[in-house]
């Protein structure tokens, strides 16, 4: 079993989600379940890492977004962060959750690839969010 993604194979990963991931954002029951599936994921899962922290972030931002509170974020941006979460909430992974030590791998590795692609809008949805608590 091959343990290791690469950055293009977890890219390729990502963008696969994408027409699902356009097409729950239209269906807010769904959408919500969808980000209660993550969070209980990652709830379990001990020191998920750097690259995992940004999770709750896309989460908030989804969140924020939904309730139309923050709708400055691009549709493409949406996608990505709900193709990533669709993918980490999968039993469908690359690499299975229940191989320890490694079963988080290939998530990080879409995690990162989508942060790689939303930073931007990240970093500015984050200092909007901390503008409203201030």
């Amino acid at each position: 079993m091959e343990l290791t993604i690469t950055k293009e194979r977890a890219l390729a990963t990502l963008k696969n989600g994408f027409t699902k991931a356009e097409a729950l954002l239209k269906d807010e029951q769904k959408i919500n379940e969808l980000l209660l599936r993550m969070e209980e994921k990652f709830k379990v899962i001990p020191g998920i890492g750097e690259k995992l922290s940004h999770i709750p972030a896309f989460i908030s931002l989804v969140r924020s977004y939904i309730k139309k509170e923050y709708t400055k974020v691009p549709l493409g941006t949406l996608i990505a962060i709900i193709s990533a979460i669709i993918y980490c909430v999968s039993p469908a992974d690359l690499i299975p959750d229940t191989i320890p030590g490694f079963g988080i791998v290939d998530d990080a590795a879409v995690v990162t690839a989508c942060l790689q692609l939303v930073d931007s809008d990240i970093e500015e949805y984050l200092a909007w969010r901390d503008s409203k608590t201030e």
